[in-house]
């Protein structure tokens, strides 16, 4: 077993003799004979496990020495013991309040010298022992929750997909609009609009939130989502019931998780299910329009969730932009002419004011992400 290894500072070299006699058969011993060797010792990486020092030295006195040991953060969990003639109690004061862990007075009783020594030896493996054990469960529980972040994101791209699946464009819808929800954010992020004032957690949840939004569409029959023509009024009325399939169904799983699990924060809500009540107000509102003509409810201008009304724009871009059963793709010209135009009608004018300068950018996503048909054209 490794020897603990103590650092004795004196500039009298009886003091130092009488000290390693006393502690080497126990102890690696490092002997210096002023303040600034030690110091240089331990800027070349030599970190004893304690440090007896003597005050009263020649240049740099005992209190300096410390107060420069101090200095740097590593060097805060060596324990410091000062052995010293100097018995007032302003001494041994000034020694605790720069960071010394013992005062010893001089001339030396060995025994008292070796129960400190073993006791403060103790002590700092009692704390390092702590430290390691804590680093240790801060790794341990940041491992588990990037691996739990991991398996939550993969669950919810497996549900995109399943819906993707049924749809003649496949997974690269899900990144395009994911992508264009964040570019979007950012640029009202940047822009800090009092209505739309994000931060980067609202960001991040809102765009994990995003792919979701269609998952309704598992309960709409596949003779109305791939019917190649235009819907009647009624197959028109039972796709739109897409938004409440997909909202109710997160509610009920939220509502279910919440009912079994008792682990709550101080607001009473389950901080891993806040991206999916953003979900929910995605998956509900973003067919809503600014001036209150969309679906299911009618809502109008702020009454809409910010990012309803930012997936709005994305999903209806990439509708546009993209071959559909209904339709062929239109060329970027016309389809940002069609949107600037819906400003303040169907959109919210900020979040069109945020995609026209970021026009570029959409761009890049879609010639980045471009579309996969079932029929590989």
């Amino acid at each position: 077993m490794k020897k603990q290894e103590i650092s004795i500072v004196d500039d009298e070299p009886i003091n130092l003799m009488i000290l390693k006699k006393l502690l080497s058969p126990s102890f690696l011993i490092r002997a210096y004979k002023s303040g600034s060797d030690l110091l240089q010792a331990v800027e070349k990486g030599i970190k004893p496990d304690l440090i007896l020092m003597d005050i009263m030295m020649p240049g740099m006195d005992g209190y300096e020495t410390l107060a420069k040991l101090r200095k740097n953060p590593d060097n805060h969990g060596i324990p410091v013991i000062y052995i010293s003639a100097l018995d007032s109690l302003v001494d041994e004061e000034k020694g605790f309040s720069l960071g010394a862990v013992d005062y010893i007075t001089k001339p030396f009783r060995l025994g008292i010298v070796l129960a400190r020594v073993n006791a403060h030896l103790e002590l700092k493996q009692a704390r390092d022992r702590l430290k390691n054990q804590n680093e240790w469960l801060e790794a341990e529980v940041k491992r588990r929750m990037v691996e739990n972040q991991l398996i939550q994101d993969t669950t919810l791209n497996v549900f995109a997909e399943l819906v993707e699946t049924r749809d003649n464009d496949t997974a690269n819808h899900v990144l395009r609009t994911q992508n264009y929800v964040r570019i979007i954010a950012k640029r009202l992020q940047k822009n800090k609009t009092d209505i739309n004032c994000l931060d980067d957690d609202d960001i991040e949840r809102i765009v994990k939130a995003a792919p979701l939004h269609d998952i309704g569409k598992i309960g709409i029959p596949d003779a109305i989502l791939l019917k190649p023509g235009k819907l009647s009024a009624e197959e028109y009325e039972i796709m739109k019931t897409h938004c409440k399939i997909g909202g109710n169904a997160i509610r009920l799983a939220i509502n279910k998780t919440l009912s079994v699990n008792e682990t709550k924060n101080e607001e009473g809500e389950i901080t891993a299910l806040f991206f999916l009540e953003e979900a929910e107000k995605i998956m509900n509102y973003h067919h809503e329009r600014w001036d209150g003509k969309g679906y299911p409810e009618e809502l109008t201008g702020d009454e809409i969730p910010i990012s309803a009304r930012i997936m709005a724009l994305a999903d209806v871009f990439d509708a546009l932009t993209t071959v559909r059963p209904y339709k062929k793709a239109w060329n970027m010209e016309t389809v940002v002419t069609y949107i600037l135009e819906q400003k303040g009608l169907q959109f919210d004018p900020n979040v069109v004011e945020a995609f026209e300068k970021e026009i570029d950018a959409f761009a890049q996503i879609l010639n980045h992400y471009k579309p996969i048909y079932a029929d590989g054209k």
